[in-house]
């Protein structure tokens, strides 16, 4: 067996399996390393992909050329869109997907991209050679060599799990800690820090009253993840089931914190604050009588049931006495207990915005080891991680996103940036160009430059342009067809929108908020044959086209704002620049800027501790 490779990736979760995929498609011998092939791109936590602002990652994930996507239209087995009732901006897509049919898939995947070799071991050393990495050790002692590696180890890294107080080594249930890389990488200098992170118990869904709970249907419409997917029709589609949290279900609670190892000091990592334990909940919110839980189904062939909104550490018995407080899970039956896991993570700013680290030439980080929470991040940091570290090793550019062009963006330069205190999670607040940074155009900003660099196919880039082409020929016809008082009026007015007194165009009806431009285009003549040879995928084509029509105002002006902060991403900073030299900078200006070292001066500008006026002087220096 040849032990030599181009890239090494270390882990095989959703950031793992993203990188080792995108780095074997660009060309490069890949190798994935991880503990159990049988667990690839395991869904730890809920059985979902998407969501609020993680909708729109796993749709430019995909744009680019990465998987997840695909993966999740081929498992899933309800699908929502988020927010309909709010502007698109909001619009997420989320999907319920078969969690053991999930990893199945990405396995299956994986084992036929070609350049892509899978080894089941442990990887607990780095190769270290004149500040460079070259390759991984295994517990067996084998060595593998590489011209880069990409650790995406997750809650691995010395995780340490909590039920009550008990605990146990481990990276998940059932699956040991990843030991030896956090203490190697400690000696280089790296900064290592503790967070935690929970899930919930498991239930048996025969043991549930779901007669005493609010169903929740999927859309049912076809939508899917996908741009390669015009509609995905699910035959047995599951429902997710609602109830809440009560006054006596928190009273077990209460009583049972005397053992919990969040309030007693045993746990000492950070957790999430967006997303807290239940023990959590009712203590930071002590007033309030209940909390929402959903119960979403594990798969097609399974009885279990994950509590979303019920992740604790607490003892067995109280959790298990306060779900039977709780409406419809009177006689439930659990197949294993919520429980706390702390793990090592490297604080991000340690990166550079490709993903690879300031102090090892070679070596990237990518998922929860950066300090983030969420498949959908992780994923999205793989993928970069394993197209920034294949593009360094031909000798290309940089592949970095700006905050207007991609969430993907948004989350990298938050991390590399800012830093974290507690779990990072993706919302829509985050991105300052919502308006711009859309799910249903994540194609139109991000295949184009996939295909530049190699990671989007001939197929996929005809696809968006076929599209685009369609979308804007539909823009076309409406801007030149009108349309009669007498032929539109009456349905003006079943929509509660003001009557025409005389000829209009098509297009200024298509621009009032009350129409639905799927409704109006049967009323204007011509546009049955519009849409004819693209018949499957014509709703997205005609959503497309109706926000650009109703929000292009919006679209202008929010553009205009990014060209002009765009003009301060470009404005380079030298790698050399000695910042104690600036001694009109603020001492705490001088030392964020010597520890995170910006590449711009955008990056410089959102620096916590960074006043205006250091920027005004930076700005001044380098133009000198």
């Amino acid at each position: 067996m040849n032990f030599n490779y181009d890239i090494i990736v270390v882990g095989g979760g959703h950031a793992g399996c993203e990188a080792a995929h995108i780095a074997a498609v660009m060309g490069a011998k890949t190798l994935l390393v991880t503990m159990d092939m049988t667990k690839l791109a395991q869904m730890s936590c809920n059985p979902a992909m998407g969501g609020i602002a993680k909708g729109q990652i796993i749709r430019e994930i995909d744009a680019l050329g990465g998987m997840s996507a695909l993966v999740t239209d081929r498992t899933m087995i309800q699908f929502r869109m988020l927010n309909r009732s709010k502007g698109p901006a909001m619009w997420s897509p989320r999907a319920q997907c078969d969690r053991m049919l999930f990893s199945r898939e990405w396995r299956k995947l994986l084992e036929e991209t070609d350049n892509l070799h899978i080894w089941q071991e442990q990887a607990n050393r780095l190769i270290l050679e004149d500040g460079r990495v070259k390759g991984v050790k295994t517990t067996f002692g084998n060595e593998f060599r590489a011209e880069a590696v990409i650790l995406t180890n997750g809650t691995f890294l010395n995780g340490l799990m909590h039920v009550g107080f008990s605990t146990m080594p481990g990276g998940r249930s059932g699956d040991a800690e990843s030991l030896g890389l956090s203490d190697q990488l400690r000696e280089a200098g790296f900064e290592v820090g503790r967070l935690k992170t929970g899930t919930s118990a498991r239930v048996d869904g025969r043991s549930v009253r779901f007669s005493e709970m609010t169903e929740q249907k999927g859309d049912g419409d076809g939508r899917c993840f996908s741009f390669m997917n015009d509609r995905v029709v699910i035959k047995d589609e599951r429902s997710c089931f609602i109830t809440h949290t009560n006054r006596e279900a928190h009273e077990v609670l209460r009583e049972g914190l005397k053992f919990s190892p969040l309030f007693t000091g045993r746990i000492k990592g950070r957790g999430p604050r967006y997303c807290p334990s239940v023990e959590d909940k009712i203590v930071t919110f002590e007033g309030k009588e209940s909390h929402q839980l959903f119960l979403e189904p594990e798969g097609w062939e399974t009885n279990e049931y994950y509590i979303n909104g019920f992740a604790s550490s607490l003892t067995l018995e109280t959790q298990i006495g306060a779900l039977h407080k709780i409406k419809g899970l009177q006689d439930v039956v659990i197949y294993r207990p919520g429980y706390a896991i702390e793990y090592d993570f490297f604080q991000p700013t340690q990166l550079k915005h490709t993903l690879e680290t300031k102090r090892v030439d070679g070596l990237y980080f990518a998922g929860q080891i950066n300090g983030t929470t969420g498949y959908e991040e992780a994923g999205a940091q793989g993928l970069m991680a394993g197209i920034n570290a294949v593009l360094k090793m031909k000798g290309g550019e940089p592949f970095i996103l700006r905050r207007d062009e991609a969430y993907i963006g948004v989350l990298i330069d938050d991390l590399v940036t800012k830093g974290v205190d507690e779990p990072y999670r993706m919302f829509t607040s985050r991105a300052e160009y919502r308006i711009l940074l859309r799910q249903d155009n994540a194609d139109e900003r991000l295949t184009g430059k996939g295909y530049s660099i190699g990671t989007v196919s001939e197929e996929r880039m005809q696809r968006m342009k076929m599209k685009y082409a369609m979308v804007e020929e539909l823009e076309a016809f409406l801007k030149r067809s009108t349309v009669c008082p007498g032929e539109i009026n009456y349905f003006l007015a079943e929509r509660g929108t003001a009557p025409i007194s005389q000829k209009i165009k098509a297009i200024n009806i298509a621009a009032r908020p009350q129409i639905d431009l799927k409704e109006l285009l049967p009323e204007v003549r011509g546009s049955e044959v519009l849409l004819c040879n693209r018949a499957e995928s014509k709703t997205d084509i005609i959503e497309a086209a109706e926000i650009r029509i109703k929000y292009s105002g919006y679209l202008e002006r929010e553009r205009g704002v990014a060209d002009k902060i765009k003009r301060m991403e470009d404005l380079k900073i030298p790698d050399d620049i000695s910042y104690d030299e600036l001694v009109s900078i603020s001492t705490e200006g001088r030392q964020k800027l010597s520890r995170i070292r910006p590449a711009s001066i955008g990056q410089a500008s959102r620096i916590s501790g960074v006043s205006t006026s250091d920027i005004s002087i930076l700005i001044m220096y380098l133009r000198r």
